[in-house]
């Protein structure tokens, strides 16, 4: 912890800082660069495994390969800058495609490929995609948009004649004996000139508030947040080229492009692409594959810890287990413990603007630190951390829960076209405002409390969500839950549960009630139960209140 003067000449009293020392970071380099800076070390080391086919990829296959795609965007008239999107599930061919357009100086939106055609066309207006890049299957989702608009669709199958789209095979093996001698890579390539500042990502993210929105993040800003993690003589996070990473969170999504591919390709790892989840996949491929790294998310944590067929699988090739993108109660971490207890469990604390890590588990760390259970670790090393009272603005002392704001290289450098939700994100300090509530402990652990929107109000008590869910999927009979403010006369706010049951349980609301009831203090009390298949969640875990909230605005849930 230190003082540090701002603007002002005041001095902000509390500002945290990770308990490893800062590293030398080489944010001058363009990401592509930065990521295969060693890659003479593992060239013919295997880099990706397509699980679906078998299909392999060495280090020189991926470089040479997407380098092929970035000449080939050339040839087709993408120029510097220009937007592609990638809508596209985990595969080789987004790799490609993100590397490519990276060598290309380009910028790839990524887009989930089960978004409806209106919310795919939102973002590609928003974003002025020039090309989208895509299979077949989806084609009809983006179609009228793309002739009205003269976008050009590639397709990394087989599409239809009629459909008039580009072949991305095509693309990167269509070129001439030159290009393969690497002439036109020396020229075409070297003469593109990124500048660090220039953006290479632009995933879309709704912030604290509001509709989505595209966050630029930098080829300075992403090599400062792989670097954050990975480099480093003891790395925050410790992949090496030995390890088998598994890769089933979706690419489209930041944490899994940051912490799980480039991460992995950044220390030589062995990248194995899962592309949909499905528990007893996953497990088999775990076996096969000996996969050393997991990273997950609550949503497949709880779906292993409630999962009879964990004891059928040897599952003892994974040393580390990492949970991100949604809290992960300490009941949840104790039971995944007493399943696997060969691996290290912990969880990192992101958020798309912010780069994305925030903070991470030192337990993943070469040099092992302890770490608490429901703790996300400590603030990345080469970046600064304070938590503000909501009300003043004030930074605040260990053990007080405020808003959490993150200052350093990795984060955003600002939201598309949109100054003005800019400004109410980065202060004129450069800090970026999180809009989620926690605190920071003795030990330089963070701990989240929730989301600064999603507490629920209750008397003017603060009544967290994400400890009730906890609570609530500590019981056996209970294999899903969420946790959203019901609309009351009186207390303003009541916690009401949306509940999936165990397979053949016939537990009941009042059931539920007493025993979260004998648990917790009279506000939080849970006010209604409402059983139901599914919770529905974002594809990085994340439960969508927001659709819980409708329902309950428009009294479906009774």
């Amino acid at each position: 912890m230190e003082m540090v003067k701002n603007k002002e000449n005041h001095y902000d009293q509390y500002i945290f800082r990770s308990k490893l020392p800062d590293i030398y970071i080489p944010n001058h380099l363009p990401l592509h660069t930065y990521c295969f800076e060693n890659i003479s070390q593992f060239s013919s080391r295997t880099c990706l495994i397509n699980s679906a086919t078998g299909a392999t990829y060495t280090y020189a296959d991926v470089e040479l390969t997407s380098k092929r795609v970035a000449i080939g965007l050339y040839k087709i008239g993408i120029q510097q800058r220009d937007v592609i999107m990638l809508l596209l599930p985990n595969s080789p061919e987004f790799v490609f495609a993100f590397l490519g357009a990276s060598f290309r100086g380009a910028i790839s939106t990524t887009a989930n490929p089960f978004y409806t055609p209106s919310e795919i066309t939102k973002q590609a207006k928003a974003s002025n995609v020039k090309l989208i890049i895509t299979q077949s299957c989806y084609v009809d989702k983006i179609k009228s948009f793309a002739e009205k608009n003269e976008v050009k669709i590639m397709c990394t199958d087989n599409s239809p004649p009629e459909y008039g789209c580009l072949s991305f095979a095509k693309l990167i093996t269509d070129q001439s004996e030159e290009d393969n001698h690497n002439y036109d890579y020396n020229t075409i390539l070297s003469d593109i000139e990124i500048f660090h500042d220039d953006v290479v990502a632009l995933p879309y993210s709704s912030g604290t508030t509001g509709f989505p929105k595209g966050v630029m993040l930098t080829h300075k800003g992403l090599v400062t947040s792989i670097a954050q993690q990975v480099d480093g003589e003891n790395p925050n996070l410790y992949f090496n080229s030995e390890d088998v990473i598994m890769c089933v969170l979706p690419l489209f999504h930041i944490y899994s492009l940051n912490s799980v591919l480039l991460c992995g390709l950044r220390v030589g790892a062995t990248i194995l692409i899962m592309q949909k989840f499905e528990i007893k996949g996953l497990m088999e491929l775990v076996e096969k594959y000996k996969v050393t790294i997991a990273p997950f998310v609550p949503p497949i944590v709880l779906a292993i810890a409630k999962s009879p067929l964990v004891d059928k699988y040897d599952l003892s090739s994974i040393r580390m287990i990492m949970s991100g993108a949604a809290p992960m109660g300490k009941e949840l971490e104790d039971t995944v413990r007493a399943k696997l207890p060969n691996a290290i469990l912990g969880q990192g604390y992101g958020m798309t603007e912010a780069g994305p890590v925030l903070s991470m588990c030192l337990a993943f760390a070469k040099q092992q630190f302890e770490v608490k259970s429901g703790s996300c670790g400590t603030v990345v090393r080469n970046a600064e951390m304070k938590i503000v009272d909501t009300n003043t603005g004030a930074s605040l002392p260990r053990n007080h829960a405020g808003e959490i704001c993150i200052r350093g290289d990795q984060i955003m450098k600002g939201y598309l076209n949109n100054p003005k939700a800019t400004e109410e994100t980065i202060d004129k300090e450069g800090w970026l405002h999180t809009g989620d509530i926690g605190y920071i402990d003795d030990d330089d652990q963070v701990f989240i409390v929730d989301r600064l929107k999603e507490l629920i109000k209750y008397k003017g008590y603060q009544v967290a969500p994400a400890e009730l869910e906890a609570l609530l999927i500590s019981n056996p009979n209970i294999t899903d839950a969420a946790v959203v403010p019901m609309k009351d006369e009186v207390a303003g706010e009541v916690p009401v549960a949306f509940v999936v049951r165990a397979n053949g349980s016939k537990i009941s609301e009042e059931e539920i009630k007493k025993y979260v009831s004998e648990q917790v203090i009279f506000y939080k009390r849970i006010n209604r139960v409402f059983f139901t298949e599914a919770i529905p969640k974002a594809p990085s875990g994340k439960i969508l209140r927001k659709d819980l909230r409708a329902k309950l605005a428009v009294g479906l849930a009774s």
